[in-house]
C-alpha cells in the first residue's frame, strides 16, 4: 500500500466536457483539496508552480466525439496520467451518465483508458452524486429536475436529449451496449452493515473478475462506504476508476475520515472576489434549465442577443452589427447574454442543423464548429469590452470556448450553484490570465444564475 502524506497528489481525472471538469474540482477544492484542473495533462514542472496542490484534473472534449475521435484524444492523456506518481486516476462522466455508442461512448472512453491499467481486472463505477439530485438504486439512475426525481429514461431533458437521449435507466444495460462485457453491481443494501462486511462482499465481487462493478449511490453515508472501497482498491492496483464527481464526493468524504488531511493553503480563497458590475454569458445550450435562466437574465436587466444560425454554420465571423450591439451595451454597464437557442423546442435548432447538413457537417464535427466560433467571438467581446467576467453555459460549447480563449489552466474562487463554481483563469496571454470564468452544463444552476455570477463576491 503506498504512503500516503500531506504532499502526496491523490486524484487525477480526466474530464469528458468542460463544465464536467469543474463540478469535479468544485467537490474536490470545497473540501479544501486544492485542484487546478488543466486543458492539456500537465508536466511534472508545471505542476511543481501550484504550491499544495493535492489534486489535478484534465478537461476534455470526448463526451461530444465518435469513438475513433475519442480514442485519439483519451489515449495520450490517460497514459501521462497512468505514469504520474499518483494514487488514483478517474475518468469522469456526466452525471447523467449522457452517452450512446456513437457519441461520448463511456464503453469506448474503457476500451482506450484500460490499457494502462493492465494489471486491472475490474474498474469501478460510481454515477450517483447525492448532492447534485442523482442517484442510483438497484443499477437504475434518476436524477433531480425542478425539485422531483425522475428515472433517467423519464427525465423530461435527458429522455430527449438532442444527441444522446436516455431511453435505459439501468445503467449496466446503458453501458453494455457501449461495452459488451460483464457488469456487477454493489447495491445499496450490500453497501450497509460495518467496513468489513462491505469489504467481503466487495473482494467477492471482484473474485469473479467481471469488467466493471457499478456501486449504487442515494446518501452521504453509503457513498463514504464507496468511496472508502474504491481508495483501498486503488492502493492495491485497482488504480482506474469511471463515473460522475460522485466520485469525487466519496473520495473525499472517505479521506475526512481516515485523516488525509486538505491542503495547507487550500486553493486562492484568500484572493478577495469583488462583484462584476458586467459581465458576458454566452449560452449554446439548448436545455429547459438553460432556457430559464437566460430569460430569466433578460427579466434582470441583461440585454439579450440571440446568435443567428447562419453565424454558427458559415464558419465567419459574427456579423459585425451584434458584434458593436454587445460591446457597446458592456461598455455602457449593462451586461449581456447571447445565445443561440432558447429551449429544446426552439426552431433555431433544426434550422442550424440542417445549414450543418448543407454543408455536409454532422455530429460531433456541428459541436465542436458552434463551439469554437462561440469562443473566437467571446474572446472578441472580451478584449474590446475589457471584461474580467464571463459565463459560459453548455457542457459540449465549453470546452472548445475555452480553447479559442488560450487558456491553459483554471481553479475554483467561489461556489456559486452545485457543479457550476466561479473559477480563476490561467492563460499564457496576460489579457486573459487571471479573467474569472463561470462554466454550466446545460442541467445546472438556478433559475437566476447569471445574476448570481455577475454579483458574486468574497465577501
Amino acid at each position: 500500500m503506498n504512503i500516503i502524506n500531506d504532499t502526496t497528489l491523490l486524484l487525477a481525472f480526466y474530464g469528458d466536457d468542460f463544465t464536467g471538469s469543474t463540478d469535479a474540482m468544485e467537490a474536490l477544492a470545497s473540501r479544501g483539496y486544492r485542484t487546478v484542473l488543466f486543458l492539456e495533462a500537465p508536466s511534472p514542472e508545471l505542476l511543481e508552480r501550484f504550491e499544495g496542490i493535492r489534486c489535478i484534473g484534465v478537461a476534455g472534449t470526448s463526451r461530444a466525439k465518435s469513438p475513433e475521435e475519442m480514442a485519439l484524444e483519451i489515449k495520450p492523456i490517460m497514459k501521462q496520467l497512468s505514469e504520474l506518481d499518483i494514487q488514483t486516476v478517474h475518468y469522469k462522466t456526466c452525471s447523467t451518465f449522457d452517452s450512446s455508442p456513437s457519441v461520448g461512448s463511456i464503453g469506448e472512453a474503457i476500451r482506450v483508458s484500460r490499457q494502462f491499467f493492465e494489471d486491472q481486472h475490474t474498474i469501478p463505477l460510481l454515477v450517483g452524486a447525492p448532492a447534485l439530485g442523482r442517484y442510483t438504486l438497484f443499477g437504475q439512475h434518476f436524477a433531480r429536475m425542478d425539485g422531483q426525481v425522475f428515472r433517467l429514461d423519464r427525465h423530461p431533458v435527458m429522455s430527449r436529449h438532442p444527441s444522446t437521449p436516455m431511453h435505459e435507466a439501468d445503467l449496466r444495460l446503458h453501458l453494455q451496449a457501449q461495452l459488451d462485457e460483464p457488469i456487477a453491481l454493489m447495491n445499496i443494501l450490500e453497501l450497509d452493515g460495518d467496513q468489513e462486511e462491505r469489504k467481503q462482499r466487495f473482494n467477492e465481487k471482484l473474485a469473479d473478475k467481471p469488467s466493471v462493478v457499478l456501486f449504487d449511490a442515494l446518501d452521504d453515508e453509503r457513498l463514504t462506504a464507496s468511496g472508502q472501497l474504491i481508495w483501498e482498491a486503488a492502493a492495491e492496483g485497482q488504480r482506474f476508476v469511471v463515473g460522475s464527481s460522485g466520485v469525487e464526493y466519496a473520495l473525499t468524504a472517505h479521506w475526512e475520515q481516515a485523516g488525509i488531511k486538505p491542503s495547507e493553503q487550500p486553493l486562492k480563497l484568500q484572493e478577495k472576489v469583488e462583484p462584476a458590475k458586467r459581465i458576458l454569458a454566452v449560452s449554446g445550450s439548448a436545455s429547459p434549465v438553460s432556457k430559464r435562466q437566460v430569460e430569466d437574465a433578460i427579466a434582470q436587466g441583461f440585454h439579450g442577443i440571440r446568435i443567428p444560425a447562419s453565424a454558427l454554420t458559415n464558419n465567419e465571423e459574427l456579423p459585425q452589427q451584434l458584434l458593436d450591439e454587445a460591446v457597446r451595451h458592456l461598455n455602457e454597464g449593462d451586461s449581456v447574454v447571447m445565445y443561440t437557442a432558447l429551449g429544446p423546442e426552439d426552431e433555431a435548432i433544426a434550422e442550424t442543423r440542417n445549414q450543418f447538413a448543407a454543408h455536409n457537417i454532422t455530429g460531433s464535427l456541428a459541436g465542436e464548429r458552434i463551439g469554437r466560433q462561440l469562443g473566437r467571438w467571446t474572446k472578441i467581446i472580451m478584449e474590446q469590452a475589457q471584461l474580467r467576467r464571463v459565463v459560459i453555459a453548455g457542457g459540449d460549447t465549453s470546452g472548445f470556448v475555452t480553447s479559442e480563449m488560450g487558456i491553459y489552466g483554471m481553479e475554483m474562487l467561489l461556489q456559486i450553484s452545485p457543479g457550476a463554481p466561479l473559477c480563476k483563469v490561467y492563460a499564457k496571454d496576460e489579457r486573459m490570465d487571471g479573467v474569472e470564468l463561470a462554466l454550466k452544463g446545460g442541467q445546472f444552476g438556478s433559475v437566476d444564475y447569471f445574476t448570481k455570477v455577475r454579483d458574486a463576491s468574497s465577501n
